[in-house]
């Protein structure tokens, strides 16, 4: 039975995805999860999500294959209308350009930027058809600054390229009724190694939490934000001033 203000959000079995699923429940959107490849964890995410709203799913798809892509997106039509994307599915790396192997370079654009694309893609229609729909992608703090970011070359222009995307459809998508705003996250605890200085490098003194974003991302999605499109909001406690 089609179900009211569903929410997709890729890669949301863990770390800033599920939180984002979580605040999106609590929010009274229905998540739609997306995981790629392990069972057990996603199936701990959507029992967690399920606590908050019952009617929740967890779908699995790789979202840098067009394939899974539409796969999901005719699966989640199941539900009803999706009235919120969530772009969050991602891959990082911390390597020299001249260790960075051919492969290495299509992982971590496929999936930070390639599946936003592809999901955008098959979302967007329906959005248009409706004449509403908000898409949020996650962006990074370095996105949307023309600054050199070494040994991180195939992530910063992944995410470079997100912030092209988010601005490009604002501008395209917006006559339909669709807003597309991007977060950019700096340093989050989400069990990643990060620089032991990380939070000498934040002006708050501390690294983010998972919720922190998903409080961005859900104020992105509301109708709070209904004349908000073509933001990149930056959630890094100034570490980039």
């Amino acid at each position: 039975m089609p179900v009211d203000r569903l929410a997709l959000i890729t890669g949301s079995s863990r770390n800033i995805g599920l939180a984002i699923a979580l605040r999106l429940a609590a929010d009274g959107f229905v998540p739609i999860l997306n995981y790629a490849h392990d069972d057990r964890q996603a199936n701990e995410a959507l029992a967690a999500v399920r606590a908050v709203r019952p009617e929740a799913i967890c779908i699995r798809a790789d979202v840098t294959h067009a394939s899974d892509v539409e796969r999901m997106a005719e699966r989640a039509a199941e539900l009803g209308a999706i009235d919120v994307l969530v772009n969050n599915v991602g891959a990082f790396t911390w390597r020299p350009v001249l260790e960075t192997s051919p492969q290495e370079w299509d992982r971590i654009l496929s999936a930070n930027l390639t599946s936003a694309f592809l999901c955008c893609r098959a979302i967007l229609p329906a959005m248009r058809a409706r004449r509403r729909g908000a898409i949020v992608n996650v962006a990074s703090m370095h996105a949307d600054r023309p600054r050199a970011t070494p040994n991180t070359l195939p992530y910063a222009i992944a995410k470079a390229g997100v912030a092209r995307l988010t601005r490009t459809l604002a501008e395209t998508e917006g006559p339909y009724g669709v807003r597309v705003n991007a977060v950019s996250p700096g340093f989050v605890r989400t069990g990643a190694n990060l620089p032991h200085d990380a939070p000498s490098k934040v002006p708050l003194g501390r690294i983010a939490e998972p919720d922190e974003i998903a409080a961005v991302v859900s104020f992105l999605a509301s109708d709070d934000a209904s004349y908000v499109t073509g933001a990149i909001l930056d959630v890094h406690g100034g570490a980039l001033l």
